[in-house]
């Protein structure tokens, strides 16, 4: 895993070097027709919203219709491979995420080596998540429900989006990280997961934070602290998990990558109008509506980033000792 991590940080380091065949296109007239943004996931979901938002932006700048492809399956697999085998030409683009770095780990066998057929363009946005519980849950803090677990091993039912996805790695990480039992209860999204949680069927989930802001303010269920690193503007009045389980910190992270081979220039050209697109006011107010901050930087820096997505996945993967579905 550390050799492919630093496969991944060179290619988005030395992206600058020339490929090895003639150009397919140049950053002087790209895009000359329309582009797909392939998003792994089905209509509706974070994927599929940050994929459309990124994608107007890019159609409005650059005079060419960026076209959104839904190819969800296999969690994500099926449209990322899609996008490894697709011609390296600027006009094929993945809507990258989480399960991207988890499935290098999660599934044995793979028709593609993200690492190394993937090349990463800009980060776009983080989604912080927030631990819910049931309101028959007795615990208001997360040392308190830590407390909770540990009086009741194998009796809090934890709800998640599916195997691999965000919300299943973050309680993941959570029981490795403050000793905890909690049984998986995967479901297919996030909705399912939710319905599920209002209704006392499972104990607890940690959600991305849209779409669970009304139900926190009704009283509806219990929200004790957000994942992210800092208290996530969405929830301002919610401490973090760090707070109380030092070091804990995770993110629902959406970018675009490319395949392998892209030339330099089409990968900087959408950088920039990327990074316009989430320092824009009317855009981060968009991304903000959906909990999203912005995720700016350079290709290299959002290659860092998925280097340690994915062997920070890796090593949850193996302790928990999870299987896809």
């Amino acid at each position: 895993m550390k050799l492919l991590r630093r496969q991944f940080l060179k290619l988005a380091g030395v992206i600058v070097a020339a490929p090895a065949f003639p150009r397919l296109a140049s950053a002087l007239d790209y895009p000359t027709r329309p582009v797909r943004i392939v998003a792994g996931f089905a209509a509706g979901g974070g994927v599929d919203i940050t994929a459309r938002l990124i994608g107007q932006w890019l159609t409005d700048r650059l005079g060419q219709s960026f076209v959104i492809e839904n190819r969800a399956g296999a969690g994500g697999n099926i449209g990322t491979e899609a996008v490894a085998n697709a011609a390296p030409d600027g006009y094929t683009l993945l809507l990258a995420t989480v399960p991207n770095a988890v499935n290098a780990s999660l599934y044995e066998k793979l028709n593609f080596n993200f690492i190394r057929d993937i090349v990463p363009v800009a980060g776009i946005i983080r989604v912080p998540m927030v631990i819910l519980l049931n309101p028959s849950v007795p615990p208001k803090t997360v040392p308190e429900f830590i407390a909770y677990a540990k009086a009741n091993p194998g009796k809090v039912n934890m709800a998640s989006a599916g195997n691999g996805s965000a919300p299943h790695m973050a309680g993941e990480l959570f029981k490795m990280m403050a000793g905890v039992n909690l049984v998986h209860v995967p479901y297919r999204g996030q909705g399912p997961a939710l319905t599920d949680l209002l209704g006392g069927e499972v104990q607890v989930l940690f959600a991305t934070a849209p779409g669970t802001t009304d139900y926190i303010a009704t009283g509806k269920l219990r929200a004790l602290a957000v994942t992210s690193a800092s208290r996530a503007e969405v929830l301002p009045e919610l401490p973090t998990v760090a707070d109380s389980v030092p070091g804990y910190e995770t993110n629902q992270w959406y970018g675009i990558c490319a395949p392998g081979n892209t030339p330099a220039e089409i990968v900087d050209k959408l950088n920039k109008e990327i990074n316009a697109a989430i320092a824009d006011p009317g855009m981060k107010a968009r991304f903000a509506a959906i909990g999203g901050e912005p995720l700016p930087g350079s290709p290299a820096e959002f290659g860092k980033l998925i280097a340690e997505e994915t062997e920070k996945w890796a090593k949850v993967v193996r302790a928990a000792g999870i299987k896809p579905e």
